[in-house]
Formats: C-alpha cells, sequence, structure tokens
C-alpha cells in the first residue's frame, strides 16, 4: 500500500467520529458504525475510540436519534429499555457477522 492510500484509509476512518459530550461536558470521541431501524425508530451504534488500540471491539453503544429542531442536527438520547437495546444490538450483530467478532459474555467465562 502507498502512502497516498494509507492517508486515504486515515482520512476515510476520521470521517466516521463522532464526538459526544458526556454528562461533565467532556467530548469523547465515538467510532460511527450503523444506524439500525426499529419499531420506526433509528438507533446509532457506536463504538468508543481507545487511546491504545486493543484486539477486542469492546462494548458498543447504542443510543436513539431524535430529530432536533434544525434540519442539519440530530440528538442522540439514552435508551433504558433493556429489551430494545438488546434487539437493536442483535440486529446489528446480524447485520455486520461477517464483518466483526463478535464475543458473547456467557463464552468467555
Amino acid at each position: 500500500m502507498d502512502e497516498n492510500e494509507n492517508n486515504m484509509l486515515e482520512d476515510e476512518e476520521l470521517n466516521n467520529i463522532v464526538i459526544l459530550n458526556d454528562e461533565n461536558g467532556e467530548e469523547i470521541p465515538f467510532e460511527f458504525l450503523d444506524v439500525i431501524e426499529y419499531e420506526g425508530e433509528e438507533y446509532v451504534v457506536l463504538l468508543p475510540v481507545e487511546e491504545e488500540e486493543s484486539e477486542d471491539l469492546g462494548e458498543v453503544v447504542i443510543l436513539k436519534i431524535e430529530d432536533t429542531e434544525s434540519e442539519d442536527e440530530e440528538s442522540y438520547v439514552s435508551v433504558d429499555d433493556e429489551e430494545t437495546l438488546n434487539t437493536v444490538f442483535e440486529m446489528f450483530k446480524e447485520k455486520f457477522k461477517d464483518e466483526f467478532n463478535f464475543v458473547d459474555d456467557d463464552e468467555e467465562e
């Protein structure tokens, strides 16, 4: 791979980064993985960007997308319903089963 191809890959990866603010107002970078539609609602699947690269993907974050008054912006809100989270995550896993190596918590023990 030449240097230009490498730079293009890095730029593509940077374009998938979403910056969210936590409850303390601190900016946290996430990698945008996908949007899953479930029961008429849209949910974004994000992966926290770690400072150090690790072999496993870690846990994803699933947030509900809500429209704002501005057409150019959307708001992400947490989902409290465990059943909805599990269903959206199962849909995500099925969609990307050939691209990611998912490990169930039960299998790790």
